[in-house]
C-alpha cells in the first residue's frame, strides 16, 4: 500500500491506506474501509496517522504533501492529524493523540450520562464530527450503524435507530423535518445533535414542535468536536443556545466577547506550527448567561462593517431563514465605495425572484435598515460539502466576479 502521493480524485475507495514518507494516510468514503485502514495505520510501529478527504483536488493534496514534508523531522506532539480548513480555506492539520480524543469521549459520556454510546453514522469519518461520533461508540464498547445521507434524504430510512444518537448539520435537519415519515423517524433517536453551523430559531422551533430530542452544541476540530452541548430535555423545554461546557472543558470570554476554551481534549497544535498553550483563543464571539449556558454570536473575522456599524452575518441569515421564504442563504460583506462593505445575501439560483422579494419584505420589521442586505446574488453553483454544509471558502471564490474580495 505504499505510495508517493495521495490518491487522485475518485481513487479513494481503491486506496484507503497509503504510506507517504513514513506517514499513514487514511483516505476512504466507505466507512468499513476507513475503519479497517485506520486500524492498520494505528498498528504501524511508526509514523503519523493522517485523515484525508477523498474529494481533495490537486491544490489540497499539494498542501498536505508540503505540510507533512516540512514537519517530518520536527519533534511535534500528536500522532493523529485531523484536517481542518478553518475560515481561510487553507488546509491545516490539527495534531491530536489518544489522550485528547479519549478525554473528549469521556467528557461526552459524563455530560449525557451514557455508559455505552450507540449511534447512526451519517457524517464522513474523515471529518472530525463523523470521526468523533464513531470513536465515542468504539471507546465505550457501543456500536455504530453506517448509513448514507443521500439514501436517508430520499426516504430510505434505517430501522435500527432506537436508543441511538444521530449527528446532523442544520440543513439536513431542515430537509428531514419536511417529510412526516422522516420527522417521525427523527423522534425515535435518543438524541439528535445539530452542529457544524448555526441553526436558525424557526428550525429549532419546528424540531421542538415535532418532538425531536435535539442537542445543539459547540466545538471544532481543534477540540476533538464538542466542548459545549445543550441537554435535550432543556431543548424540549424551550431553552436555546449551545448549553454548558462538558466536564472536560472550561469556557470563558475575553473582554471583547471572544470565546476562550480550556480543555483536556485541546489539540497540541497544527502540523508544522508551534504547540498551542493551555487556552485556545477562538475567532468566535459569544455570551454566557448566569447558568453558564453559551450563546454563540458568530465569527469575529466574519463581522461586516458597513457605514461604521457592525453586522453579524449569522443574525441576518437567521432572520432570512426564519421568514420561511428562502431555505438556503449565506450573508457576507462585499466591498462598497460608499459604505466600505455592503451586506450581501447569496442564494442558490433555484430560489425565485418572487421568493427573494417576499424575503426582503419580511425582513423590514425584523432588522434595522443597515443590517438588511443591499445586494442579493443568485448563484448557479451552490457549494455544499457531502455533509450538506455550505463551503464558505468556495463561495467567496465564486463571488469574485460579483466584486467579492474574500470579506465575511
Amino acid at each position: 500500500m505504499d505510495g508517493a502521493s495521495l490518491p487522485a480524485e475518485g481513487e479513494g475507495a481503491q486506496t484507503p491506506l497509503q504510506n507517504l514518507g513514513g506517514d499513514w494516510l487514511v483516505c476512504s468514503r466507505d466507512p468499513v474501509q476507513f475503519r479497517s485502514a485506520f486500524a492498520l495505520a494505528c498498528s504501524a510501529p511508526s509514523g503519523r496517522v493522517v485523515l484525508c478527504d477523498p474529494g481533495w483536488g490537486h491544490r489540497e493534496r499539494a498542501q498536505l504533501a508540503t505540510l507533512l514534508a516540512r514537519s517530518r523531522q520536527a519533534a511535534e506532539r500528536g500522532w493523529l492529524c485531523i484536517p481542518t480548513g478553518g475560515s481561510s480555506g487553507v488546509l491545516k492539520l490539527a495534531r491530536h493523540d489518544a489522550s485528547t480524543v479519549s478525554a473528549a469521549v469521556q467528557g461526552f459520556r459524563l455530560h449525557f450520562c451514557l455508559d455505552q454510546v450507540k449511534a447512526l453514522g451519517l457524517l464522513p469519518l474523515y471529518h472530525a464530527s463523523g470521526f468523533m461520533a464513531w470513536l465515542r461508540c468504539e471507546l465505550s464498547g457501543g456500536s455504530m450503524v453506517d448509513a448514507d445521507w443521500w439514501e436517508v434524504e430520499a426516504g430510505r430510512l434505517p430501522t435500527d435507530v432506537e436508543g441511538r444518537l444521530l449527528s446532523l448539520v442544520p440543513t439536513q435537519l431542515q430537509r428531514l423535518l419536511r417529510e412526516p415519515a422522516s420527522a417521525d423517524w427523527l423522534r425515535r433517536f435518543e438524541i439528535v445533535f445539530v452542529g457544524g453551523a448555526p441553526a436558525w430559531p424557526s428550525l429549532l422551533d419546528n424540531a421542538q414542535a415535532a418532538g425531536v430530542r435535539v442537542s445543539t452544541g459547540y466545538g471544532m476540530t481543534e477540540t476533538a468536536a464538542m466542548v459545549c452541548a445543550l441537554q435535550p430535555a432543556a431543548f424540549v423545554d424551550g431553552v436555546r443556545g449551545v448549553g454548558m461546557a462538558l466536564p472536560h472543558a472550561r469556557i470563558s470570554l475575553d473582554p471583547e466577547g471572544v470565546i476562550l476554551i480550556e480543555a483536556s481534549s485541546l489539540f497540541h497544535g497544527y502540523t508544522g506550527s508551534p504547540d498551542v498553550g493551555p487556552v485556545l483563543v477562538t475567532e468566535d464571539l459569544g455570551q454566557l448567561d448566569s447558568l453558564g449556558h453559551l450563546q454563540v454570536q458568530g465569527r469575529r473575522d466574519a463581522m461586516i462593517i458597513t457605514g461604521g456599524k457592525k453586522v453579524a452575518p449569522a443574525e441576518v441569515e437567521a432572520a432570512i431563514l426564519g421568514g420561511g421564504k428562502v431555505d438556503e442563504v449565506a450573508v457576507l460583506g462585499l466591498p462598497d465605495a460608499e459604505w466600505g462593505q455592503a451586506v450581501c445575501a447569496c442564494v442558490p439560483a433555484r430560489i425565485s425572484k418572487e421568493a427573494i422579494a417576499a424575503a426582503i419584505e419580511a425582513l423590514e420589521p425584523e432588522l434595522a435598515p443597515y443590517k438588511r442586505p443591499k445586494r442579493w446574488i443568485q448563484l448557479t453553483e451552490w457549494p455544499r460539502d457531502e455533509k450538506g454544509k455550505l463551503n464558505r471558502s468556495l463561495l467567496r471564490m465564486l463571488l469574485r466576479p460579483h466584486g467579492a474580495e474574500g470579506h465575511g
